[in-house]
């Protein structure tokens, strides 16, 4: 053929470009097609929801406005249990009568309330026969003497959850101003507020939660709590609410009720009316159909009433002017179900005000931007340094693929995050979660580059030259070719599956999007599971620097990583970690892991070993026996050219074309030790005879910088270094001429075929 197809690198002759599958196509028309149909009908069974509360509601408004009027209605309100008084002085003392000049309460608990977790079971059957020891028992029987003694019904009732597994709770509550009614009078806002909100329990042994909603009153002069909490899937009926106040309060409390209810009314079809449907929907079988009972009891604070006041009012109509209160809200709760037999003591309660909340999140972004953008400069300047072939094949494409890892999760978990925030704090995560997703995209870029970039072939060291120079290959004649006949294959049946296999292994674009298919696909549940979430942070961060190492080791060559990359990564990625896992009081409130401070010691010491790989040599660590590394010699012993030659050249370089003139009087001393046995080993002196020789500079006296630069045996090295370089392709070279074209391309410039590390 006259002018054949030629690849540019490979310096193949006769093939086709190849083309792209359509296997990248296939799979992002499937995630489209997945992220479009897989709803469900949600929407339209949330809009059914919607409807079906509202239905409720303005049943239960109608029921309760006829029995407060005294009509006939189908609502009764149920007797207090005149045991519940002598319970809660024996679970929630309380505080006793203040001054409120030296003492109050805090006046708004909207926030996060976490505690420890108690379990008492109080069925009939097990208070008669156990040994137990119970805070006044005699107490708890009278409060449980005409609950049901039918176990099967209890049971029944209890479901799934394991009640004795859960040893925190963490409370989400909403607190609000009570709507007046035209019967209310005037003070009753500044003594009573209405709340609402979740209680979660979590089994950290299966990492499953109970989620309970519940609605209450909070008496603000004296800090108590009343509410009724139920299982999502049963809607608390707040008319049932002055049937467990204290009995000086049922009239007044009542009277908040009615108007509560048109709110939620109006609420429900303005959400209806403008389409407004969020999907509220269980999708997991309820665990339990146990309803409670709440009583808590807020601790009072050394703070005056008017500095409370004060700064209740700045959070509600800020000014600019500071408030901040020394103490925490602290407080002691107790949940019972009588109807399943189930006490709850929750003691070292701690909240943490929504507004204080906010101000941590805000405060966490922003350092955590911080961090993000560090990484993005470090990652950025030492992509820049290893942009050349020669430089992407120093690097491990599994420790990019690995932090790439942590940069996915860290973005869908800030989103998520930022998602349930709301309000102006998670407009400060969007600065985080952007540049976690940067970084990611960055990294997936440079695991490309470093795929698609040609590896470098480990030859072995070329075996019988000549007795003369050799001449390169590009140089000899051409052979005649006769032109080979195509026989056409017959076509085959090809399965999916193989298809799929052949266009993965074989087409790097389709290997990225099966990665970001999975990363897709997993990703949400790994931050919404706490178990898999601790044991991926364990799995990602031991192995950030690992391949590294090993790929360094393997190759015997430094990593080529910029030392300030190595550092500055190294602490962003411990920050991040360290903070949610040995931080008591982060924003997550996640509770410190001992084992953190275990893994970012592994994680500093991986990096400690890169460092000492870039000065004691890849194999530093490794037994003498483990440390020679098979590379290619690029300096062979050559045969040295004719002593009455004019000219003392080993023949032109194919890169300078210049001569690559030798002395012929500095012959080495043991060409013994490298004519036969192992090569490698000997020529980087292993066997303990040592191989000199000297060059001289322009043929003149011995330069000692030449010297130096024949004979450079670090710790590791597996060659030494002299004038010429001898490719695996038999083209010759200056040494300087070939490093610095390996700095560019990693292929031989005569025939394109790839060069191995020099």
């Amino acid at each position: 053929m006259d002018n054949p197809t030629r690849e540019e690198e490979s310096g193949l002759f006769g093939r086709t470009p190849q083309q792209r599958g359509p296997l990248p196509s296939i799979l992002f028309v499937m995630l489209m097609l997945l992220l479009f149909t897989s709803h469900n009908g949600e929407e339209f069974l949330a809009r059914h929801q919607y409807q079906e509360a509202l239905r409720k509601l303005t049943y239960q408004k109608s029921n309760f406005t006829a029995w407060m009027n005294g009509d006939t209605a189908n609502f009764s309100l149920p007797e207090q249990n005149v045991s519940v008084l002598p319970l809660l002085e024996t679970f929630l003392p309380s505080n006793g009568s203040m001054d409120p000049t030296y003492s109050s309460y805090y006046q708004n608990i909207t926030g996060f309330i976490h505690g420890d977790l108690h379990l008492y079971n109080v069925t009939p059957p097990y208070l008669a026969n156990s040994t137990e020891s119970y805070p006044s028992k005699h107490i708890i029987q009278d409060y449980m003497k005409d609950a049901n003694e039918n176990m099967t019904e209890i049971l029944e009732k209890l479901g799934v959850w394991n009640w004795s597994a859960p040893q925190k709770v963490a409370f989400s509550v909403v607190e609000k101003t009570p709507l007046l009614s035209a019967n209310s009078s005037a003070n009753v806002t500044e003594n009573v507020a209405l709340i609402h909100g979740r209680i979660e329990f979590s089994d950290a042994s299966i990492g499953e939660d109970l989620r309970l909603e519940f609605e209450g009153v909070h008496f603000l002069k004296n800090g108590t709590i009343y509410g009724l909490a139920e299982p999502p899937n049963r809607a608390v009926d707040i008319r049932l609410l002055p049937s467990i106040v204290p009995e000086d309060t049922k009239n007044e409390i009542a009277l908040l009720i009615e108007p509560e209810l048109s709110s939620r009314i109006d609420k429900f079809k303005n959400l209806i009316d403008a389409g407004i449907i969020e999907d509220s929907l269980e999708d997991l079988p309820p665990k339990t159909a146990c309803p409670f009972n709440l009583y808590a009891q807020i601790d009072s604070v050394n703070v005056p009433a008017y500095m409370i006041e004060a700064h209740e009012e700045e959070i509600q109509r800020p000014t600019g002017i500071r408030t901040n209160l020394p103490t925490r809200l602290t407080m002691k709760s107790i949940l019972i179900s009588k109807e399943c037999g189930v006490l709850y003591e929750m003691s070292n309660m701690e909240g943490l005000r929504s507004r204080t909340f906010f101000r941590k999140v805000t405060t966490y972004a922003g350092t955590a931007a911080v961090t993000y953008l560090t990484i993005l400069i470090l990652l950025s300047r030492q992509m820049t340094r290893s942009s050349t072939p020669s430089g992407i094949s120093r690097v491990s494409r599994y420790t990019f693929l690995v932090q790439s890892t942590i940069d996915s999760v860290s973005f869908a978990g800030h989103v998520t995050f930022a998602v349930l925030a709301e309000g102006r704090p998670s407009l400060s995560l969007i600065a985080p979660s952007f540049l976690a997703c940067v970084i990611f995209l960055y990294e997936a870029v440079s695991i490309f580059l470093i795929v698609s970039t040609p590896s470098s072939l480990n030859t072995d060291s070329p075996t019988d030259l000549p007795n003369s120079p050799t001449v390169p290959i590009d140089n000899a004649p051409a052979a005649a070719t006769q032109p080979a006949t195509v026989t056409p294959t017959p076509p085959q049946n090809v399965t999916f599956w193989t298809f799929f296999w052949q266009q993965v292994r074989t087409d790097p674009q389709a290997r990225l999007y099966v990665v970001l298919f999975v990363f897709l696909s997993t990703i949400v549940r790994i931050i919404l599971s706490p178990t898999l979430t601790l044991l991926f942070v364990a799995i990602t961060y031991s192995c950030i620097w690992l391949p590294q190492i090993w790929r360094s080791m393997r190759r015997g060559r430094s990593s080529g990583l910029l030392m300030e990359y190595l550092v500055g990564i190294t602490i962003c990625r411990l920050y991040l970690m360290l903070y949610f896992l040995a931080c008591p009081r982060n924003v997550l409130d996640v509770e410190p892991r001992y084992w953190s401070y275990y893994l970012a010691a592994f994680v500093c010491l991986q990096a400690m070993v890169l460092m000492l790989q870039e000065y004691f040599g890849p194999t530093f660590f490794l037994p003498k026996r483990f440390s020679t590394i098979n590379t290619y010699n690029y300096h062979p012993p050559l045969p040295l050219p004719d002593e009455e030659s004019p000219e003392k050249s080993l023949g032109d370089c194919a890169i300078c074309m210049d001569a690559i003139i030798v002395d012929p009087s500095l012959r080495q001393t043991h060409d013994t030790s490298v004519s036969s046995g192992n090569w490698d080993a000997k020529a980087s002196g292993a066997d303990g005879r040592r191989i000199t020789s000297n060059i001289r500079a322009g043929g003149g006296a011995i330069d000692p910088t030449g010297l130096l630069d024949a004979f450079q045996r670090g710790v590791g090295s597996a060659v030494t270094r002299k004038s010429y370089s001898l490719a695996p392709c038999h083209h010759l070279f200056h040494t300087e001429c070939l490093e610095r074209w390996l700095a560019i391309k990693n292929i031989c410039p005569q025939c394109r075929r790839p060069l191995p590390p020099l």
